[in-house]
């Protein structure tokens, strides 16, 4: 497996292409939820995501990260999408685990904040994530927020 980080300049157009039809396909497609998924935020992101090998161009996994004041006071996590053919091996929590690490490389800070689909909030627990606040309804679809210190 090969993982990937880069800014929003230095994606090549196939790779944006291909981020964009993994997140479209999981949260458009298969979660049936309509939403603007290009919210502009792509650009002041970092991209990190997984590919089978160097010469592979099918996103295995991925994750948009922001230094902190981008999109919440704290850094933050989002976009966080597996595969589905990848999913229940593990991935998705590497997947975490390395996006904290390059947040904590990249930026200095341990303080994430995370807007989580409810349902994993458990997934999240196990990362060190704590919930804040009340449940709320984004494009449809229970969230929660979520930091880790």
């Amino acid at each position: 497996m090969h993982w990937v980080l880069k800014n929003y300049k230095q994606l090549t157009v196939e790779e944006f292409h291909d981020i964009l039809q993994l997140r479209i396909n999981v949260f458009v497609v298969e979660q049936n939820c309509p939403y603007p998924e290009l919210d502009g935020k792509d650009k002041i992101a970092y991209h990190y995501y997984a590919i089978a090998d160097e010469n592979s161009s099918q996103v295995l996994a991925y994750t948009r990260l922001f230094k902190p004041g981008d999109y919440y006071q704290q850094a933050a996590i989002g976009r966080v999408v597996v595969n589905p053919k990848n999913r229940n091996t593990g991935l998705g929590h590497e997947l975490i685990k390395r996006s904290i690490y390059q947040i904590e490389n990249i930026f200095h800070t341990s303080e994430i904040k995370i807007g989580a689909q409810t349902y994993l909030e458990k997934f999240y627990i196990s990362h060190g994530f704590s919930k804040v606040g009340e449940e709320y309804l984004e494009d449809g679809i229970p969230h929660i927020y979520m930091i880790k210190e």
